[in-house]
């Protein structure tokens, strides 16, 4: 599966100021990681979101946010959002701010540094 290019490049801008974030391909697709955590990616032109349990619940209440799928089960703690909800620079920058603070909060996975 194709993804969204353009909104690749629009995370890549709102991340400049995050020097520890990186991105792979994975899910047929592009994920965005913090220390090996992905905390948002793309699936053709929809964006995950990996709000956290916490912020589950109030995300889905969010118009355009709908359970992450993926697999046919709901996966808790990650949402995806339709384009209209991040069609706003400000609104994907929301979105980017809360799941990267939610993976800063992890601890770094094995073989990976925190900074």
């Amino acid at each position: 599966m194709a993804f969204d290019q353009g909104l690749a490049e629009r995370i890549r801008d709102a991340l400049i100021r995050y020097p520890n974030f990186s991105e792979k391909k994975m899910f047929g697709g592009i994920a965005f990681t913090c220390e090996g955590h992905m905390f948002v990616g793309i699936l053709g032109d929809v964006l995950m979101a990996r709000v956290g349990p916490e912020n589950y619940k109030s995300a889905l209440a969010k118009s355009h946010v709908r359970e992450m799928d993926f697999t046919g089960k709901p996966m808790k703690g990650y949402v995806f959002i339709d384009p209209p909800g991040f069609e706003e620079d400000e609104d994907l920058e929301k979105w980017i701010l809360l799941c990267s603070s939610f993976v800063q909060s992890l601890p770094a996975k094995s073989g990976q540094k925190r900074k």
